[in-house]
């Protein structure tokens, strides 16, 4: 994963490098939760922009770091999400509290 952040904006841009599955995403959360606790930002953005497949783990994990963004008093994004992606977040209803924005 890449980690990117503005001490300023106090934003945490976390791109993900590899597929979602049940094999990675014990890492993936390990990796975003220690970034998350190091620097408190106001606000997470998942990159997707090298994901094309994602399976349910990564639903959850996702949900777990937007509960602790909101414990945090921050919000949570997700940008550069593919169509296959999207969809399942779309059917999980992810994107309810989870917003897909295009990158800017």
């Amino acid at each position: 994963m890449k980690i990117q952040y503005d001490p300023n904006e106090k934003v945490l841009l976390l791109q993900i490098t590899e597929e979602i599955d049940h094999h990675t995403t014990e890492k993936i959360r390990r990796e975003a939760d220690d970034e998350i606790a190091r620097f408190m930002p106001r606000k997470i953005i998942f990159d997707f922009s090298n994901v094309t497949f994602m399976d349910s783990a990564g639903i959850g994990m996702i949900i777990g770091r937007y509960k602790m963004a909101k414990m945090l008093g921050g919000t949570l994004e997700m940008v550069n999400v593919s169509p296959s992606v999207r969809k399942i977040f779309e059917m999980s209803g992810v994107v309810k509290i989870c917003p897909i924005r295009e990158a800017s």
